[in-house]
């Protein structure tokens, strides 16, 4: 087990994802744990992240350096090997010259981070500070033609530190350098898979539950759906799972999560339909956090009426994942940036008075996924594209109406079937189209046309941090579009979303 400590890095996500891929777990944890709870999590090795700040500046984040002398393994990354080195009497100063992007590393001693790493290395800097002093028992590992100290050590006490970013793949070898801080320096063991995280995760649920009742809002998408699937397997008819329908979803998309939840998953399931609730509600509501706003209200009273009538029940069950938390709550009160408010965390629990249970709150969108798979779920259900809480609700620009949904969800539908026909649906973290509040001139069977305008939007991305734009086949392009415009009636043009995130978000509201 690899604790990270949370600098600040707009990196951080993947440090954690690197370790992980090497079957190692990992968490990360703010600076301000204390070194009691970091022994109680017993670690085999720490790795401090960078981060934005200036290691003298003000309110720059720090940790208790007596982690250095727990007899713990360390690795600082930039901001984080810099802590390191000022902590333990060494000098950290603005640098002459900033350093950002690729840089060649003069790799000064092939072992421990550096074994079978050929020199020189490509690394990816990014860095306004430096270091020009060592603290006594450190020596220099590495240099580039900028940064004399671009890797250091004190290999007795298996401290290490590196000024450039190994986790991110401008730095080829940066993946085999961590293989080597987790398996040479920390004797980290290859055991961290989904089979292991399940059989935990069932134990923990029953220890937690005991022979109380939990409920779940099953939403139909991968995370509530396999939230639900491993609920299920620890306490079987005890979980009731509360499906919404809100009238904002998509094309018959009730009637197929209810055959696929009962007849192939057997869960014991309630189906709510408040359509005409919502809708009402949203009449005539354009600005997007109304609706969010609206949407979400109108759910929790809905989903605790249902709630209420379940007896005996004490927990409440949500498919909340590691980036929500992140992104919402800065890892656990850490530096990093908050990014998003709308996540599950902090939501439905305080109202409801019930016990919440997450057991995928420290797992990655795949590792969601791989986890589905072993729980033995179906594949179509597995790689379900996110879909957001308010569904079609922010996907329709403006106002909400019957007549704008039935546009968007035949849209929608020929999108997705076109997307999945051309093998592309899994390759795409999310592939959705986009109804606008503008109209365009046309020309349809020699008649002028003054119709609506969809835009399609199309993105990679590893777990919806960062994302970019899908670069589609244009032959592939051409068929939605003409499918869109000669079947959906009140459609005449067709535009594609070629912006990525950052700037941009996903979602277009």
């Amino acid at each position: 087990m690899i604790v990270v400590i949370d600098f600040g890095s707009q990196y951080n996500q993947l440090i954690a994802r690197r370790v992980r891929e090497c079957r190692v777990y990992c968490q990360i944890e703010p600076p301000d744990i204390d070194l009691k709870t970091i022994e109680s999590l017993a670690p085999d090795g720490i790795i401090l992240s960078g981060g934005p700040a200036s290691i003298y500046g003000k309110n720059s984040p720090k940790i208790d350096p007596a982690i250095f002398d727990a007899g713990i393994p360390v690795l600082g990354i930039c901001y984080g090997m810099q802590f390191m080195v000022d902590a333990l009497g060494g000098t950290v100063k603005k640098a002459a010259k900033r350093e950002y992007g690729f840089a060649e590393l003069d790799i000064q001693n092939k072992e421990n981070l550096f074994e079978k790493i050929d020199s020189p290395a490509t690394c990816w800097m990014s860095h306004g500070d430096a270091i020009t002093a060592l603290p006594e028992g450190f020596s220099i590992t590495g240099s580039t033609e900028n940064t004399p100290y671009a890797a250091v050590e004190h290999a007795d006490r298996r401290l290490y530190g590196l000024q450039f970013h190994p986790e991110v793949e401008h730095t080829p070898k940066g993946k085999q350098i961590l293989r080597n801080f987790l398996f040479n320096i920390c004797n980290c063991r290859r055991n961290w898979t989904m089979k292991t995280f399940a059989k935990d995760a069932i134990s923990q649920i029953q220890a937690a539950a005991a022979d109380k009742k939990v409920i779940l809002g099953l939403s139909g998408g991968v995370d509530s759906s396999v939230t639900a699937m491993l609920i299920h397997q620890a306490i079987g008819a005890r979980l009731t799972c509360i499906f919404v329908d809100n009238g904002l979803l998509r094309l018959d998309e009730a009637a197929k999560l209810k055959k696929v939840f009962k007849e192939h998953l057997h869960l014991n399931i309630r189906f709510v339909n408040a359509s005409k609730l919502f809708l009402d509600a949203l009449s005539g509501v354009t600005d997007p956090e109304k609706k969010r706003k609206i949407i979400g209200k109108i759910f929790m009273d809905v989903f605790e009426a249902e709630a209420k009538k379940i007896n005996g029940a004490e927990f409440l069950a949500q498919g909340t994942l590691y980036p929500d938390i992140i992104e919402s709550q800065s890892a656990f009160g850490g530096p990093t940036s908050i990014i998003k408010s709308h996540h599950n965390v902090g939501g439905l629990p305080k109202k409801m008075k019930l016990k919440l249970i997450e057991p995928l709150k420290y797992l990655f969108k795949d590792e969601v996924r791989a986890l589905g798979k072993t729980l033995g779920m179906p594949e179509d259900l597995i790689w379900r594209q996110p879909f957001p809480g308010p569904g079609l609700g922010i996907r329709i620009i403006g106002e909400i109406t019957p007549k704008r949904l039935t546009i968007l969800r035949k849209v929608d539908d020929i999108l997705v079937m076109e997307i999945k026909a051309a093998g592309y649906y899994k390759k795409l973290w999310q592939s959705f189209a986009v109804l606008l509040p503008i109209k365009s001139v046309g020309v349809m069977g020699d008649k002028r046309t003054y119709e609506n305008i969809v835009a399609i939007r199309a993105v990679t991305s590893k777990d919806a941090m960062t994302a970019d734009w899908a670069r589609l086949p244009h032959k592939l392009l051409a068929k939605i579009s003409n499918r869109i415009i000669n079947e959906v009636t009140g459609v005449n043009r067709v535009a594609y979303d070629i912006s990525s995130k950052p700037p941009s978000t996903i979602e277009w509201e």
